[in-house]
């Protein structure tokens, strides 16, 4: 059965006008085509839904019945496209930007400034994740584009890098490393890492370090679900974190920060969802694309940081 909405409506005027002169009138067609189109709805139903004579037409118990539940129906059919319509207008007024802690660093504020110029009428909503989400919201379909750091699992996920930052390792200040100037790997594979509470393989495989493990050394690993969280830890000597150059920015007492020489940088990038690539998505991609191009100097900075004295290690 193949019913039309403008059926129900037709309908609904001749039940209303009980006249299908009326409702012709009333609709703006011809009454030919008005009767022609309730004998198909009929047909389609298999009832007879009015009762006509020369001097009438009323409703059967089966149009009466049929009146009741349609208006009902249709109420509830427009209420659905206005909230539609709704919110179509609202996905278009607005971008949902998810971040993990730092963000894109010291490009977040100039990105964010240009978007906003050059959208001046778009709400631009932040939401911040913690590292329980790699993905910043992304692959919950939960924000609309993100400031993401790599690697992690990105099924679906495009992206446009910024920078890259190289990795460091916390220890306590009194730490057997601490007083070096960089670290390899190999040393760390034996120390409790405290990672992030995600089940991300592909993220976790990345902070601890697993490139460079084998069958005989596994290290052990506890979770944190909080940066706070992790540099207390480290400071009672609970065991090391690895990050990246930007926690140098994090004053904590009892903490050394040194390079590792022989780890790949973390890879910060803009993402988004391939089935999702809307004009307001492309156009936050262009400005990040360009304030990264535009913006040399930081982007130097943050993927060549200057520690300052390297003869020592850098106390926090």
């Amino acid at each position: 059965m193949e019913i039309h909405t403008r059926q129900l409506h037709y309908f609904i005027a001749v039940a209303e006008e009980r006249s299908f002169t009326r409702a012709a009138r009333r609709l703006h067609i011809s009454q030919q085509g008005l009767s022609a189109q309730i004998k198909q709805l009929e047909q389609g139903m298999k009832v007879v839904l009015f009762s006509r004579t020369t001097r009438s037409v009323d409703l059967t118990a089966a149009g009466a019945v049929f009146l009741q539940d349609l208006r009902g129906m249709l109420t509830g059919l427009n209420t659905a496209v206005d909230r539609a319509r709704s919110a179509h207008r609202s996905d278009q007024d607005r971008l949902v930007l998810g971040a993990l802690e730092g963000a894109a660093l010291t490009l977040t504020e100039p990105i964010v400034a240009a978007f906003r110029k050059r959208h001046p009428g778009i709400t631009l909503e932040w939401r911040q994740f913690t590292y329980h989400d790699p993905s910043a919201g992304l692959t919950r379909g939960l924000v609309d584009v993100a400031f993401t750091r790599r690697p992690f699992t990105d099924d679906g996920i495009r992206f446009e890098t910024l920078f890259t930052e190289p990795l460091m390792v916390m220890v306590p200040a009194d730490h057997r490393l601490a007083d070096r100037t960089e670290v390899f790997a190999h040393e760390l594979l034996d120390e409790p890492l405290l990672g992030a509470a995600t089940t991300d393989p592909v993220w976790n495989a990345f902070w601890e370090l697993d490139a460079h493990r084998d069958e005989h050394r596994t290290g052990i690993v506890t979770r944190s679900n909080a940066l706070l969280a992790e540099l207390h830890k480290v400071a009672t000597g609970a065991g090391v974190v690895i990050t990246v150059a930007c926690a140098r920015w994090i004053p904590f007492p009892g903490i050394s920060l040194i390079p590792i020489a022989d780890t790949p940088p973390n890879e910060v990038a803009v993402a988004w969802r391939e089935d999702h690539e809307t004009p307001l998505v492309r156009s936050f991609v262009d400005i990040a694309r360009t304030i990264r191009d535009s913006h040399p100097e930081l982007v130097i900075q943050l993927q060549k940081p200057d520690f300052g004295d390297r003869t020592v290690p850098l106390r926090l």
